[in-house]
């Protein structure tokens, strides 16, 4: 029996958020799948309060999924990043030099702090808050990546950020590997660059600026707390309300989405570090 061990860093800083729930909850469903006892493989995960108690894990893991959160990701003199980024150092070192690879998912607020920290794109604050569900679409190069395979051209995604990373830099990416897989909707109306909404940044890491970890049946829970609701209508109107509630009720939306991106990102690493697949 072979063992995966999953580290899941919590970016919340003890605010209240769905996105933990919705990622355990997509762990837990692996941890229950068939594909694990085909492959006689077995799955262990911790939680770490990185932003709260600057908890950090060691390089014993195979798996790192680097949650959301609120706040800024610019940079700051906060004890817990300079911890982070070394952490994100030592594993794309580690996969230069190792068989055994080490795997990463990134989202939104971890997305946006490791390219900034590898200098890959501008990050900066958006003229006004992205919040909703919005369509994405794929690039050239999202087109070909298996772990989009199952999505449609656009595809659906909660956002819900106050920052952008935009401008990516070509040269750095070339030279790290890195690929554009998505970019923000489309808005001819809107002379401004669309964010960048998916990087993989190698073979094993990869990361989205949107939360693909979000299920309907949860957020449509939330979203329908009358302090939720009323916060969202006051806000950002009652269209745009009406526009989330429906797209959370339609299975092929933010359904779909979650069940095929952090899923599959999971079962990619599972058979890669399979001891069966791997002496095949």
């Amino acid at each position: 029996m072979s063992l995966v061990k999953i580290a899941v860093l919590d970016m919340n800083n003890n605010h209240a958020n769905e996105g933990m729930r919705c990622i355990l909850h997509t762990i837990r469903n692996v941890q229950g799948s068939d594909q694990l006892a085909d492959l006689n493989t077995e799955l262990e995960f911790d939680v770490y309060d990185v932003r709260a108690n600057n908890e950090i894990p060691d390089l014993s893991y195979d798996v790192y999924i680097s949650s959301g959160g609120p706040g800024s990701p610019m940079a700051s003199s906060d004890a817990w990043e300079t911890s982070y980024f070394s952490l994100i150092d030592q594993i794309f070192a580690w996969n230069q030099t190792n068989e055994r690879k080490k795997f990463v998912f990134l989202i939104c607020h971890s997305f946006q702090l490791v390219v900034r920290h590898l200098g890959l794109g501008l990050l900066s604050r958006r003229k006004s808050t992205s919040f909703g569900i919005f369509p994405v679409h794929k690039t050239e190069e999202g087109d070909s990546e298996e772990l989009l395979e199952g999505l449609p051209d656009p595809f659906y995604a909660v956002d819900s950020r106050d920052y952008q990373i935009t401008e990516p830099d070509a040269d750095r990416m070339t030279k790290l590997g890195a690929e554009i897989l998505c970019l923000e909707k489309i808005r001819p109306h809107v002379l401004l660059d669309r964010a960048v909404m998916s990087m993989r940044f190698s073979p094993e890491i990869i990361g989205t600026q949107f939360h693909p970890e979000a299920d309907n049946e949860g957020m449509l829970r939330y979203f329908m707390q009358p302090e939720k609701r009323n916060h969202i209508v006051s806000n950002f109107g009652q269209e745009k309300y009406d526009d989330m509630v429906a797209y959370l009720q339609d299975p092929d939306k933010i359904a779909l989405t979650e069940s095929v991106i952090l899923p599959g990102f999971l079962q990619q690493a599972i058979r890669a570090l399979s001891p069966e697949l791997i002496m095949e």
